[in-house]
């Protein structure tokens, strides 16, 4: 596979065309970022972490019938994805109180949400993202009625198997969220999962593994995503 022209540089990623034009490549670079990029930092490894982390949850969610635009790992930072075309509403599943919506509603961090919260976000960085409903996003034609049904229930879906992969683990799924493109036609999950997209939290401690650890400044960054790997893979990666 040839890597071609760089079609989008991202806040932790890049986009590359290849020869193929129903594929690109995706490279994870090891930038972090918060609060709409006003926070930055470079923390080494991390991008060859996400990349396998992100692999592992692809190839899970594959094997229960969730499809994706992941294709394969290319090596330790890159993956070979199907080309979408970006749905421009980020699906936000939230199984305990943290973040937005524990500030928004003045609710105190570590509640159950029974049944989880499904939120829209409006993918627009110079807006910060805004917390959008179902209404808007079928009025302003982001998604048609039946895409925006898909994607809701992918999203269950994908909760609904990361949840008790991730008990078994000993770690809680607090939060996490998705994007959904085009391809061919079908609507399917793409970008990455992983720390930096997910709240994971130790089920004893609860302790925070997640990119929290770099917007609260409380350390151990690095140290939490190899912790996630760890547990997925049994092992650490030479990063």
């Amino acid at each position: 596979m040839e890597k071609r022209a760089l079609l989008y540089s991202g806040k932790a990623k890049d986009v590359y065309a290849t020869d193929d034009p129903n594929l690109c490549i995706v490279h994870f670079r090891d930038s972090a970022t918060a609060f709409n990029a006003l926070k930055k930092s470079e923390i080494a490894g991390k991008g060859e972490l996400n990349n396998l982390i992100s692999a592992h949850f692809f190839d899970l969610l594959a094997s229960h019938g969730v499809e994706t635009h992941f294709v394969g790992s290319l090596g330790p930072r890159e993956m070979l994805v199907r080309r979408l075309e970006i749905i421009k509403v980020e699906v936000v599943v939230r199984n305990i109180t943290a973040g937005s919506l524990a500030k928004r509603l003045g609710l105190p961090e570590g509640l159950p949400v029974t049944p989880p919260v499904l939120e829209y976000y409006y993918k627009d960085d110079t807006l910060g993202d805004p917390l959008v409903n179902d209404s808007h996003i079928l009025s302003f034609g982001w998604a048609s009625a039946a895409e925006l049904s898909t994607i809701a229930a992918a999203a269950r879906q994908v909760n609904d198997i990361l949840l008790p992969a991730l008990r078994k683990l000993d770690l809680l799924l607090v939060d996490f969220k998705l994007e959904f493109g085009r391809h061919a036609g079908r609507v399917m999950l793409g970008d990455e999962i992983s720390p930096d997209t997910c709240r994971f939290w130790d089920a004893q401690t609860r302790e925070k593994l997640d990119k929290d650890r770099f917007r609260r400044d409380l350390g151990g960054v690095a140290e939490a995503y190899q912790e996630i790997y760890r547990r997925l893979k049994g092992g650490t990666p030479n990063v």
